[in-house]
């Protein structure tokens, strides 16, 4: 016999509604002028909340990023991960799985750079910080197991290369050198490095 899920109370409702507006506001604001160009008080504002109501939420600006951030990501994880079944190559698999990741970090440069920089070196202990290392995690398990289809690499190595890969791929993103590249250009960029990386 199966127990009906119990109803959502009015708190929790109120806390997801805030939520919801926080998120909504913060993605407009940060779309529009960009993360550094945006203040708490203006997204505060936006959401119609008070600054101490925001905090409790994200405790800074580049909390609300990864929470703004998180799940555009992990739905482009999510695409790649899809996208890579249909691949036969091992290099074009790990491409198919890394392009939609790219795609989403260039849709707003300067944003998907500091989103980097905050998942790389903010708290790995807060929440929204966390998730965004489990989205990278994730994206390192699915490279691993499209690089042991052939069976040129042990589960250990694809593991390591996988980390290897995500570092490439990172650094590619993230590259002051690279601001001005278009995403294939970041793409074919990290497709030469990758391709010296794989067994032969």
């Amino acid at each position: 016999m199966s127990v009906a899920p119990r109803p959502v109370g009015r708190r929790e409702r109120n806390k997801r509604d805030k939520l919801d507006r926080i998120v909504a506001a913060a993605s407009e604001l940060f779309a529009e002028r960009g993360v550094d160009e945006v203040t708490t008080q203006q997204i505060a504002d936006k959401a119609d909340i008070g600054t101490g109501t925001l905090f409790l939420y994200a405790k800074t600006k580049g909390e609300l990023l990864l929470l703004v951030q998180n799940a555009k990501y992990a739905k482009a994880l999510e695409q790649g991960r899809a996208d890579a079944e249909t691949v036969p190559g091992v290099l074009d698999a790990v491409l198919a799985i890394v392009r939609p990741i790219v795609e989403c970090n260039r849709v707003q440069i300067d944003n998907g750079r500091t989103y980097l920089r905050e998942m790389a070196f903010g708290d790995p202990e807060e929440p929204r910080h966390g998730e965004a290392l489990a989205i990278v995690a994730q994206a390192e398990e699915a490279i691993a197991a499209v690089l042991c289809r052939d069976g040129r690499a042990t589960a250990g190595d694809a593991a390591t290369l996988a980390h290897i890969v995500s570092a490439v791929m990172f650094v590619s993103m993230a590259a002051s050198v690279n601001i001005a590249l278009s995403v294939e250009e970041i793409v074919q960029d990290i497709r030469r490095q990758v391709d010296v990386l794989l067994p032969r």
